[in-house]
């Protein structure tokens, strides 16, 4: 062999070292990120599949993936033909409102409402609007409040005992003084919002309230004695100490709380629209209960499933949120 075939060897020899030497760090936490996780998501699967087929019910076989994932495409199927009866209905009454019209330019139009009943995919609809409206109603109460009690140690000592006796309350035990309360008080000839959505949005609201709650005071009553002397020696008036000291301080706590709050908040809905029978994915998951078909059981853990889902989402939802509104970059966050 030549010197220059040599060199040549010995160089291509080093730069493949380099590469792989450069490549391997970066593939370790793709492995830890994508791999891993996927395989955890396969061992569930053939558990799942496995362990279905043992499972006999008065309703039939415990559905396995391969049938869960038959009856999320028949549940599409259903909502993809609603809404073309939907588009029909509405098309039909363009076209006699246009009739009335030209018949008589000053007639009194009446419009309705497609009277067609609620797919899979309109109560997962339905039961976010629910829980984001009362997941936001309790953030908007507990983050001012909670500040407040942490910076005040009257305020906490008034506030304490009735948070530490509310916070264990079951939504079971909320659900019928919130439904007597609002058959009682919101009343009206056109309501303008249904009072099974006041119900369970109430609901969530009083069980969701208590982790940001707690968690913004313990955040605000332990920011830095430095920052509180900084702030001191500048003299800033009370709103702007809250806004440039205590806030940014108690963020972190905050986020934990919210994150706490909005997995409460979703748990809580699905049980209040399962017993109160209120729109939504639980009132779904009890209708197919008792409907008792075959494809009930596929059609509840479909749902199951979408629950899941939409929990999780919602939690990286609000880590991204906590991500980007963090002053500390390098928190380790998961």
């Amino acid at each position: 062999m030549s010197l220059a075939a040599s060199i040549s060897s010995a160089t291509a020899s080093a730069l493949r070292q380099r590469l792989a030497a450069l490549q391997m760090p970066a593939l370790a936490p793709l492995a830890k990120s994508v791999a891993l996780p996927v395989m955890g998501l396969l061992v569930m699967l053939l558990v799942w599949e496995l362990g279905a087929r043992q499972v006999q019910t008065s309703l039939g076989a415990l559905p396995g993936p391969v049938a869960v994932w038959e009856q999320a495409g028949n549940l599409w199927d259903e909502h993809r033909a609603e809404r073309d009866k939907a588009d029909a209905f509405y098309a039909r009454q363009d076209v006699r409102h246009a009739e009335q019209l030209a018949a008589n330019p000053e007639a009194e139009l009446r419009f309705r409402s497609y009277p067609g009943k609620a797919t899979f995919v309109d109560q997962i609809g339905t039961s976010l609007f629910t829980v984001m409206s009362g997941f936001f109603l309790a953030s908007l109460i507990a983050i001012p409040l909670g500040i407040a009690i942490g910076l005040s140690p009257t305020l906490y000592a008034m506030c304490n005992p009735v948070t530490q006796l509310l916070k264990p309350v079951s939504p079971l035990a909320w659900l019928p003084i919130v439904t007597l309360v609002v058959s009682a008080v919101y009343v009206s000839d056109d309501p303008a919002v249904s009072k099974s959505y006041l119900v369970s949005m109430l609901c969530v609201m009083l069980c969701s309230i208590w982790p940001t709650l707690v968690n913004t005071a313990v955040g605000a009553s332990t920011v830095s004695s430095d920052l509180v002397s900084v702030s001191r020696v500048l003299r800033l008036h009370a709103l702007s100490h809250v806004w440039r000291v205590v806030l940014p301080s108690a963020i972190p706590m905050i986020f934990a709380g919210l994150r706490t709050s909005l997995g409460v908040a979703w748990m809580v809905l699905i049980a209040s629209e399962m017993l109160a029978q209120n729109p939504g994915l639980g009132k779904f998951v009890w209708d197919e209960f008792q409907n008792g078909s075959s494809a009930s059981l596929g059609r509840i853990m479909v749902a199951v499933i979408a629950i899941g889902l939409i929990g999780f989402a919602l939690d990286r939802t609000m880590l991204w949120l906590q991500r980007n509104v963090s002053w500390d970059k390098n928190a380790v966050l998961r």
